[in-house]
């Protein structure tokens, strides 16, 4: 990322760009429209942008180090609070309540999709990924889960399913703080095997 990163006309326009993705999806992209929802000129778009490749995906990294942030935030706290099991429920509470159901957290699963159809994306989407992985692995630790870093893909799967059926029915957050409970109480029992010799399904 060049040092422009930081300006705040570029900050515009990617805030620009999110919300129109949200609102209309990717092919919704174009310049002329970035510069009118940023209200910033049509020369300075392409001047922080060279092409729509770099500014989808400097928009879905941007995106995915604020949740980042927020996230971090979210397991320091856990850590030191000493968190138990119960705490965990109302932390997934925490993090549900704080992702607002409004376009701006569509834009990140359209662009998702988009890397599935445009590999020069894909690198990105993995960043995005790792980023969840490992804030995943820091909160599942910090509440004394066993393999932690093993689970976490599963976990951010998970917050990310629940995510995505309630950007598209509606639905309350409260079914994630029930859904990752229930994950981090199967983990702590995860040694029970089954007859065949699998982990017992939660």
């Amino acid at each position: 990322m060049s040092h422009a990163a930081a300006s705040p006309t570029r900050q515009r326009i990617i805030t620009a760009v999110l919300r129109i993705i949200g609102e209309d999806g990717v092919a919704a992209v174009t310049n002329r429209r970035i510069a009118r929802e940023a209200g910033v000129s049509l020369g300075s778009v392409t001047y922080h942008f060279e092409t729509q490749h770099e500014l989808l995906r400097e928009s879905l990294l941007y995106f995915v180090r604020e949740e980042a942030r927020h996230f971090t935030e979210l397991a320091d706290q856990c850590r030191t609070e000493d968190i138990d099991v119960e705490g965990a429920a109302s932390l997934a509470g925490q993090v549900a309540r704080g992702s607002a159901l409004d376009s701006a957290h569509l834009a990140p699963f359209e662009l998702y999709l988009h890397a599935g159809r445009d590999e020069r994306l894909r690198e990105a989407a993995a960043e995005a990924f790792r980023a969840y992985d490992r804030l995943a692995t820091r909160i599942l630790t910090a509440l004394g889960v066993p393999d932690a870093e093993r689970l976490a893909a599963t976990a951010v799967a998970l917050v990310m399913g629940l995510q995505l059926r309630r950007l598209a029915t509606g639905s309350a957050a409260d079914d994630l703080a029930d859904a990752l409970l229930l994950l981090v109480q199967g983990a702590a029992d995860h040694q029970v095997p089954t007859a065949s010799g699998e982990p017992a399904a939660q």
